[in-house]
C-alpha cells in the first residue's frame, strides 16, 4: 500500500517542527510532512511567546521538565549564535516583595542548583545595584537568562526543513488522525496522507487531535488568555532585565512580570483568564461550540470551585488597568497608569485533570505509531529541541 511520507507532524509551531527536525537528523533521507492549519509559521503559542528563554529554576528535579529544559536551553542558544538569531543573554531576578515569600525563595534557591542552574541569593541592596527601580526583601539572580525572538527560531527551523527537502503544508487543517491496517492516515480539508507514524503537536487542539485518533486523553485543554501591557519608551529605564516576583507553588503561571524583549520594548504582565475560545485573545473572540464544552466539563467545574477567588482576581486585572498597575507595583512602586499601553496577549493550552488539577509537567505519550504532546506549556519553547529529540525516540520507524 502506498505512503505518501514517513512520518506526518500535525503543528508548524516550534515543537512540532523541532520534533520534524529531530526526526530529520536522527533517520537521514526519512520523509517528514509538517501540516499546519494556519497560513503563517508558529501562529499562536509559538509567534506570542514571551521570548524568554528559562533558566530552570522553576522546575521540579527530575521532572520531565527540569530534565529538557537544561540540555535544550543551551542547544537552542547555540542554534541562535549559530545561526545569528536575536539573543540576548540579559539575566533575571525573582523577587521576594514579602517577608513571607522568603521560604518559597530559598526553595527556589535550592531547586536551581539541583538543577545546575547558576544563581545566587541576593539582598536589598545587591538587588538595587542591578534594577535601582525595584523594591523587595531578598531576590534570586539568575545571570545566564536570556531572551530571544521564539517566531524567528520557528522560521528559522522550517526554512532547514524545507532545504532538507521535508514538506511544511501550510493552510492544511487536520481533522482526524486514524489507523488503517500498518499505516496512519491523517486526513483534512486537503485531502489524506498516508504514513507510517504521526505526531500531534497541535497546541491548542491537541486533546481534539488525540481523541479523533482513538485515545481518550485524561486531561482536557483549557486555554487561557495572557494579556500583557508594554512600558511606554519613557518609562524604560524603570526595568533593566527580567523581574519576576515568587511565584504562587499551587499554580503553573508565573504571575505578573516585566520581560525585556528582543526589540528594546519592556512587556509587563499577563494575567490569566480563561478564554472562551481555544483562540480567543480576546474577551469578544467566543466559540459557541467551546463554551457548550466547557459548560459540561468536570475539569473546568473543579477547577473554578478550587481557585473561584483567584480568577476573579485576574479578571479584573484583565478589565482595569489600574488593578494590573497595583499588582506590578509590588515589584516596581513608582510605577503609574500612565507608564503602561496594552500590546497584545497570548493564548496558553493548559492540560487539566478532571479533579481540576492543573497539570505542570510536559506530558508526551505514543500511542501505537502515533505519538501526542498533551501539554506543552512554557518553558515548552526554551526545550523545544530537546522535546523534538524526546519525541523522535518515541516514533516507532524502522532501521534504515
Amino acid at each position: 500500500m502506498r505512503t505518501d511520507a514517513d512520518v506526518v507532524v500535525v503543528g508548524a509551531g516550534i515543537i512540532g517542527l523541532a520534533a520534524a527536525r529531530a526526526l530529520r537528523l536522527r533517520h537521514p533521507g526519512v520523509r517528514v510532512v509538517n501540516l499546519d492549519k494556519e497560513d503563517s509559521i508558529g501562529s499562536h503559542q509559538t509567534g506570542h511567546n514571551s521570548g524568554v528563554i528559562h533558566s530552570g529554576v522553576y522546575y521540579r528535579p527530575g521532572s520531565l521538565k527540569a530534565t529538557l529544559v537544561a540540555s535544550g536551553r543551551s542547544e537552542l542558544i547555540r542554534l541562535c549564535q549559530e545561526h545569528g538569531l536575536p539573543l540576548d543573554r540579559c539575566g533575571k531576578i525573582i523577587v521576594a516583595t514579602r517577608e513571607s515569600e522568603l521560604p518559597r525563595l530559598h526553595d527556589l534557591s535550592r531547586r536551581a542548583e539541583a538543577n545546575g542552574v547558576r544563581a545566587e541569593l541576593i539582598d536589598r541592596e545587591a538587588m538595587r545595584r542591578i534594577e535601582p527601580h525595584v523594591e523587595g526583601h531578598r531576590a534570586l539572580h539568575v545571570p545566564d537568562a536570556a531572551i530571544v525572538d521564539f517566531g524567528e527560531v520557528a522560521r528559522h527551523l522550517a526554512a532547514e526543513l524545507v532545504a532538507a527537502d521535508c514538506e511544511v503544508r501550510l493552510g492544511s487543517p487536520v481533522r482526524a488522525i486514524e489507523r488503517d491496517g500498518d499505516q496512519v492516515v491523517v486526513s483534512g480539508e486537503f485531502g489524506e496522507l498516508r504514513a507510517q507514524a504521526a505526531v500531534n503537536c497541535a497546541g491548542l487542539h491537541s486533546d481534539v487531535i488525540a481523541r479523533s485518533s482513538g485515545l481518550s486523553p485524561s486531561t482536557r485543554i483549557i486555554a487561557f488568555r495572557g494579556e500583557y501591557h508594554e512600558l511606554r519608551p519613557a518609562s524604560r529605564h524603570l526595568v533593566n532585565h527580567l523581574v519576576y516576583p515568587v511565584p504562587d507553588p499551587q499554580f503553573p503561571f508565573l504571575g505578573v512580570h516585566f520581560t525585556r524583549m528582543t526589540d528594546g520594548a519592556i512587556h509587563a504582565g499577563p494575567n490569566a483568564v480563561l478564554a472562551l475560545a481555544r483562540e480567543g485573545y480576546r474577551w469578544r473572540a467566543i466559540d459557541p461550540a467551546e463554551l457548550a464544552g466547557l459548560a459540561r466539563s468536570p475539569a473546568l467545574r473543579a477547577l473554578a470551585r478550587r481557585h473561584w477567588r483567584t480568577g476573579s482576581g485576574e479578571v479584573v486585572r484583565s478589565l482595569s488597568k489600574a488593578a494590573m498597575v497595583r499588582a506590578l507595583r509590588r515589584l516596581v512602586p513608582e510605577l503609574t497608569t500612565r507608564d503602561l499601553i496594552r500590546c497584545g496577549s497570548g493564548v496558553r493550552a493548559q492540560a487539566v485533570a478532571p479533579d481540576g488539577t492543573l497539570l505542570d509537567d510536559f506530558v508526551i505519550e505514543r500511542d501505537g505509531p502515533v505519538v501526542h504532546v498533551l501539554n506543552a506549556p512554557s518553558p515548552a519553547a526554551t526545550a523545544s529541541l530537546a522535546i523534538g529529540r524526546h519525541i523522535a525516540d518515541l516514533v516507532p520507524l524502522p532501521a534504515r
